[in-house]
């Protein structure tokens, strides 16, 4: 076995499975690294909360039978829709909140239905049958009530009688009883019923041959127990194989004349399947006008996740059309982002490589009666297009479009005065079908084939005509192109080209940020951020300074599914779910003061320095050293601002005169005096005094930075906070958008201090700042058994990035999510439960816990997270 699989069995065996189990689920990949997501979402829940503090450790919370099965439930059922909701259900589970069959069934449902939205807490609760006690007296009724009810059958039948039948009358009664118990009451009732099996029971029932059910019967059957489907269902099973493409993608009715059902003849399609070995062959046709945005990246995975799923090729090609909007730097951008994203095109291509072919065929469609020259005006093609009405030149004879077309390539017609129409129908329910134009005259360079044109194609006459060259077989587009469909065709259609098959999907939006082009091309050139690749943007480029990987933002898309459906705007959120999960599993811990308050230790000697071990990762193991980093700990120390206060509160955990803290990774400190400057109010320095011994049990555990050495300063670093672009939600549907735009989205921090072990980090790195806690307990005198309450106040830095502004004297990093964040419209995310555990942390002395609850939720931005534990 690898040392991979033995150290995910050794994983598995740790949270309650058999062995058995754990080898079965380590032979199927998929299971194997769900389930392993899942043990990691329940170790970053109780990491911080319990084992970092309280000594309660993970494999006592998740060690149970009932608890472990139901995490491999989770990893094998758990839908896929709402994935964003998965830690609150294992909170529920780990502290046996729900813990049976029943309920956990019942919370796949339910958040099944609620995919990513928010819920509220008391609905899911309810659904799932939380905090419902089923007791053993109400399950022993309802057996006898069910066994009074059937009893002459069940004397018939005797032992024969069908137990799951019974089982399922009980559980619709009683649907959140202990399985285990129901089964032991029947079994019970039925020996008390009959007695112990006699020698007929044991003896196997002759068998009558039955009469065959009809097959509409047995297709019910099976519709009544549909097959689960996989979690990660592939996405594209929805789109047919190249040999399929000679069905009719579409219909298109005119107005005079028959229903033009669109679709390849035998001919044309043998032809394309030859040319193209059966392959599937798709594209992804960015126009190089701007950078690319997260919307970009579902278009990238429909289009070459589909052509890599199906063993096939996938063209980068750029819709370079209007020479006037296209830049090499845009052009440069796109390769590259497409790069980064993982995808690797089967070739590049542009529309310009075509011209010469789009040209020809030009001709070939006024030849054949279906173009005309036209020389009305944009106002009045507008207008007439608005009244039905043809152009006063669309009946032109043939001859004189061509020679007039001819002129317009010769650069002989001013720019403006003509252009190439398409003679579709101006009568058609359809706007798309209103004498679309072909080409237009432009007398600029092109960046891509230099001066050789002045007529330059639209992208409706191109996009369609380059997808028949290139034998797309898919073309894969947003659903606002939809009703181009019928252009699409009529033109392939007319010219007798092969015909791909066409698919439109949902866009993607995100909200608090705005998507068009147009618009982020005005917050760039205005200034309003800074520059396409600034990190509240939803660019890819911005995306990818901020700190967010290319694996985080394909799992988000493949997460959201591709739909039809025209409302895909999504919470963002969702996105920062799925940062927050990888980040997690990849980036290591560290220290960073934002707000440095200096502290001096008064009884450690001036000149001392101790190199303490530090974190790299929660669960790291002592074995193994390269989890740790060293962090200096010396007679001066820095902490967070508001980690003081000079009047001490119970509601307030960190340092005060006369009150004590922990340093994470390090020692108590007392606080004895407080240095204030002349005007009696600014607090220059703390003096404290460390406890070696450890012996002092603080309520609250802060983090820290040291001087290295004496009178030198830690290193010092500049940190960036992102907040969200936009105040609303959807600000591309408000008037004044611009108004939206939020003055606190950014806040630059240039005094932080950090661990000397990011003196070497480079641009690109990425960490996990770690986050403040304070623990504070009381005593619940009404409790029996008393009941000590702890609770938990974190501050969220989050995970950051080196920046691309740093420089060799400064390091700069950006903040790409916070730790943790709230997913209710209230702002608030609960997870309660129950569970038994040992604590013996420095934070406390109870020798035993009987029983623990939680709570998590908001309290003025920062998360509250609350244990009560019974003592025994």
């Amino acid at each position: 076995m690898a040392v991979k699989e033995e150290e995910r069995l050794e994983l598995f065996l740790k949270i309650g499975l058999d062995e058995r189990t754990a080898r079965n689920t380590i032979a199927n990949n998929k299971v194997t690294n769900n389930l392993t997501a899942v043990i990691h979402e329940v170790f970053d829940f109780f990491s911080f909360f319990l084992t970092a503090f309280t000594g309660f450790m993970f494999e006592g919370c998740v060690g149970g039978t009932v608890a472990s099965r139901a995490l491999n439930r989770v990893a094998t059922k758990y839908p896929a829709n709402a994935l964003i909701h998965r830690p609150a259900l294992l909170g529920y589970i780990v502290t046996t909140k729900i813990k049976t069959p029943a309920q956990l069934e019942a919370a796949f449902s339910f958040l099944s239905s609620t995919a990513s939205e928010s819920f509220e807490l008391k609905g899911f609760e309810e659904a799932c049958g939380v905090g419902v006690e089923v007791s053993e007296e109400d399950i022993e009724r309802t057996v006898n009530e069910l066994f009074e009810q059937n009893k002459g059958l069940i004397l018939e039948l005797r032992y024969r009688t069908n137990v799951g039948d019974l089982f399922g009358h009980v559980r619709k009664r009683l649907p959140w009883a202990d399985p285990k118990i129901v089964k032991k009451l029947i079994d019970a009732k039925l020996y008390e019923l009959l007695g112990g099996r006699t020698a007929a029971d044991n003896e196997k029932p002759s068998k009558q041959k039955k009469e065959r059910p009809a097959k509409v019967e047995d297709k019910k059957v099976a519709d009544d127990n549909p097959v689960q489907p996989p979690e990660d269902l592939n996405p594209f099973l929805i789109f047919p194989n190249p040999e399929e493409n000679f069905k009719v993608h579409t219909e298109i009715f005119f107005s005079d004349r028959p229903v033009l059902q669109c679709c390849n003849t035998k001919e044309v399609l043998d032809k394309h399947l030859k040319r193209t070995s059966r392959k599937v062959y798709t594209r992804f046709p960015p126009e190089p006008n701007g950078y690319l945005h997260i919307g970009h990246a579902k278009a990238m995975f429909v289009s070459f996740g589909l052509a890599k799923e199906r063993g096939g090729c996938c063209y980068l090609r750029y819709d370079d059309t209007n020479p006037e909007a296209e830049k090499k730097e845009y052009i440069d951008h796109i390769e590259e982002i497409v790069e980064w994203m993982g995808w690797k095109p089967f070739k590049i291509t542009y529309t310009s490589d075509y011209f010469q072919e789009l040209y020809e065929l030009a001709v070939e469609l006024i030849q054949r009666g279906h173009a005309y020259i036209d020389h009305q005006t944009p106002e009045e093609i507008k207008e007439y297009r608005e009244k039905k009405m043809n152009s006063p030149w669309r009946d032109r004879p043939i001859a004189e479009s061509l020679k007039l077309f001819e002129e317009m390539r010769q650069g002989m017609i001013e720019e403006g005065k003509a252009t190439l129409r398409m003679k579709q129908d101006m009568q058609s329910d359809n706007g798309n079908m209103y004498d679309l134009i072909a080409y237009r005259i432009k007398f600029t360079p092109h960046p891509h084939s230099g001066d050789k044109w002045c007529i330059y194609p639209s992208y409706d006459y191109a996009h369609c005509i380059v997808d028949s060259l290139e034998d797309i077989t898919h073309s894969l587009c947003t659903l606002e192109f939809e009703t181009r469909r019928a252009s699409y065709y009529w033109l392939l259609h007319v010219l007798d080209l092969y015909q791909p098959y066409v698919w439109e999907y949902s866009r993607l939006n995100v909200t608090n940020n705005v998507m068009s082009k147009r618009k982020l091309n005005f917050l760039v050139t205005k200034k309003l951020v800074d520059g396409w690749d600034d990190p509240r943007l939803m660019t890819l480029a911005g995306l990818r300074r901020r700190g967010v990987t290319s694996t985080a933002i394909n799992a988000f898309v493949r997460g959201i599914g591709i739909t039809r459906s025209d409302c895909c705007t999504i919470r963002l959120e969702r996105l920062e779910y799925h940062i927050r999960e990888e980040l997690n599993r990849t980036e290591p811990r560290t220290m960073v003061v934002l707000q440095p308050l200096k502290v001096v230790i008064t009884n450690l000697d001036s000149g001392l320095v101790m190199d303490l071990d530090a974190k790299k990762w929660p669960d790291a193991s002592t074995e193994d050293s390269s989890a740790f980093y060293k962090v200096p700990f010396s007679r001066v120390v820095y902490i967070e601002q508001s980690d003081f206060r000079m009047k001490d509160s119970k509601d307030y955990y960190g340092l005060a005169p006369g009150k004590s803290v922990l340093l994470r990774y390090a020692f108590p400190i007392k606080c004895t005096e407080v240095v204030l400057a002349d005007d009696n109010e600014t607090i220059v320095e703390i003096w404290a005094e460390y406890d070696h011994s450890k012996k002092t049990k603080p309520k609250g555990v802060i983090h820290w930075v040291a001087e290295p050495s004496r009178e030198v300063d830690p290193l010092s670093i500049e940190v960036k906070l992102f907040d969200k672009l936009f105040n609303s939600e959807n600000p591309a549907e408000l008037e004044d958008w611009l108004a939206d735009v939020n003055p606190k989205s950014k806040m630059v921090i240039s005094g932080a201090y950090a661990v000397p072990s990011l003196r070497d980090a480079a641009i690109g790195d990425r960490f996990q700042f770690e986050r403040l806690v304070f623990v504070s307990y009381m005593y619940d005198i009404n409790a029996v058994p008393l009941r000590l309450i702890f609770v938990f106040s974190i501050h969220n830095p989050g995970y950051f990035v080196v920046d691309k502004d740093s420089t060799s004297e400064r390091l700069v990093f950006n903040r790409t999510v916070t730790l943790r964040d709230s997913y209710g419209k209230s702002g608030k995310h609960a997870v309660s439960g129950s569970e038994a555990g040992d604590y013996n942390d420095e934070t406390g002395n109870i020798s035993k816990i009987t029983h623990a609850s939680f709570k998590l939720s908001s309290e003025n931005g920062f998360p509250l997270f609350a244990a009560c534990y019974s003592e025994e």
